[in-house]
């Protein structure tokens, strides 16, 4: 066996030691939650009527705007997809791209992949190992939800277009942010752009559905696609061509710019000779501050447009509840309750701000440990400040950070129910921005723990009580489990405000839990050893 292959293989081994366990839980929550739905359905929405009705209201342009077209609902495959797809798609493709960054220019800017690049392996051949890796995940992915969604009963031929297009969503993240990955020098660059490709293609989704004029706008990737299959119905195969052609472009065109740039360097590159920029540098505070100036716009914009849209369909959706009372009761047995007014909907949307504001308080955290890798921090850890400050400043910025991201999108929803005359006070939509506040601050306790602990995983950890609380309200929802274990997710204790009073107790154990996490992570940061 010749040097070159045995030197690849064992980069392909680390690379797959790297993504195995994160792949694996991702394809277990995707076939799980599909399965479980499935195995409710009948329970659910067994009743003909039902599913006729709730046909009318999916029909709805607001309703489709939000939680896509509905299409089969009568039959236990196409609930399912209505229920789940997007939101299977956005957990696919968001930890595609994060692990595709991760694990190449990550690597590569922490300086782990110099002597590897030294060697006879080249740039291009290095990162195609990975993207080799990433879509075999995808297709893994894919295989697992199809047998998960056959084996619970639903017709192999509906089951294997909706299976196909995630896997394919997830790829076409991981070619898009392989390709970010050689154009910016930096790990939170290359996450960034990526990210912000998958926010504009969420938008353009929710847009062509809700929309007519607009339908065309659905062929944009990657989550567009997957509607104009329409499994369990006409289970149409091409749109997934454009996903599988747009994805092999840009995974083509990754390849080809790896080999075009200097190692550690990417083709955007800072300019040479520029006045120095002293601002907030003045004190650990203040740098702190600066370093989340320029992520925190970047969030402001896709969290205000979001809930621009949210506010924009406030009086559409709640007018349509309001003349047909018995398809409220319908979306409250779908899992949408609440939606009948427009504080109930906001309130019921709000809910959902706690994920990206807590993804944002965990990129935070880890954008620090990152820093600490790769040493950026050694000589600020040698100077009088001790470790414990330089942590606290940085959880400050971040808890300042997330109470202003709810701000944002309280704003947001305010003035768009405001152009509408949805009549949603502005105190009001500030009120629900803040009641998810301490769900939030749960995750960014969660990173900080996770720092003193286990720094590798700060962004695992970190989503825990946001994302995986969610995941796990929704699957214990969608089984009828008892409800201790639905009571386990932060969410289950969240009053729906501004429909309702707050709920101070559940708040205050949370806030007090938030603050004893967040100490215990200084704590331990404080007495562990230093990373580079």
């Amino acid at each position: 066996m010749s040097t070159d292959r045995q030197a690849g293989r064992a980069v392909t081994r680390l690379a797959a030691r790297q993504l195995r366990r994160p792949a694996l839980i991702v394809a277990a929550v995707t076939a799980g939650m599909s399965a479980l739905v499935v195995a409710t359905y009948a329970r659910t929405m067994g009743d003909t009527d039902a599913t006729q009705a709730l046909s009318l209201l999916a029909g709805n342009p607001a309703i489709r705007t939000l939680f896509g077209e509905p299409v089969a609902l009568d039959t236990a495959g196409g609930f399912t997809v209505w229920r789940t797809g997007t939101v299977l798609a956005v957990l696919l493709t968001t930890w595609g791209a994060l692990a595709t960054t991760r694990v190449t220019r990550g690597e590569e800017e922490a300086g782990r992949w110099d002597l590897l690049l030294a060697g006879r392996l080249t740039p291009a051949g290095v990162l195609g190992r990975h993207l080799a890796l990433l879509t075999a995940a995808m297709a893994l992915t894919g295989i697992l939800l199809a047998g998960a969604l056959v084996g619970a009963g639903t017709p192999a031929r509906g089951a294997l277009p909706h299976a196909t297009g995630l896997a394919l969503a997830g790829t076409l993240a991981v070619a898009a942010a392989a390709c970010a990955a050689q154009v910016f020098p930096t790990r939170a660059g290359a996450t960034g752009a990526s990210l912000a490709f998958l926010g504009v293609g969420l938008l353009a989704r929710m847009v062509g559905d809700g929309v007519p004029a607009l339908a065309w706008l659905r062929w944009l990737p990657p989550y567009g696609p997957l509607a104009l299959t329409r499994p369990y119905r006409d289970d149409r195969w091409a749109p997934l061509l454009a996903l599988a052609v747009t994805a092999a472009a840009l995974a083509c065109a990754a390849l080809a710019l790896a080999g075009r740039r200097d190692i550690r360097a990417g083709l955007l590159r800072p300019p040479a000779g520029r006045p120095a920029r002293r601002w907030l540098l003045g004190s650990v505070g203040a740098f702190a501050v600066r370093r989340v100036v320029r992520p925190f716009a970047g969030w402001s914009a896709g969290v205000g447009a979001y809930f621009l849209l949210i506010g924009l369909l406030a009086d559409s959706l709640t007018g349509f509840l309001t003349e047909n009372p018995r398809f409220a009761d319908l979306a409250a047995q779908a899992g949408f309750s609440g939606l009948g007014t427009v504080r109930g909907y906001a309130a019921t949307l709000f809910a959902l701000l706690a994920i990206p504001v807590g993804a944002f308080a965990t990129a935070r955290l880890a954008a620090f440990a990152t820093a600490e890798n790769t040493g950026r921090l050694t000589l600020l850890h040698a100077g009088p400040v001790t470790r414990a400050r330089l942590l606290a400043a940085e959880v400050a910025t971040t808890v300042a950070g997330a109470a202003a991201l709810a701000a944002v999108a309280a704003v947001a929803t305010w003035i768009g129910a405001a152009v509408t005359g949805g009549g949603l006070p502005l105190l009001a939509a500030l009120a629900g921005a803040a009641n998810v506040l301490p769900v939030a601050l749960l995750g960014a306790a969660a990173a900080t723990l996770a720092l003193g602990l286990a720094p590798r995983a700060v962004g695992t950890i970190g989503m825990l009580p946001t994302a995986g609380g969610f995941l796990l309200q929704v699957t214990a929802d969608s089984v009828h489990a008892p409800a201790w274990v639905g009571g386990l997710s932060p969410f289950a204790h969240l009053a729906p405000v501004p429909a309702h009073a707050p709920n101070w107790t559940a708040t205050g154990v949370m806030l007090a839990a938030a603050v004893a996490v967040t100490g215990a992570g200084l704590w331990a940061f404080q007495r562990r050893d230093l990373r580079s």
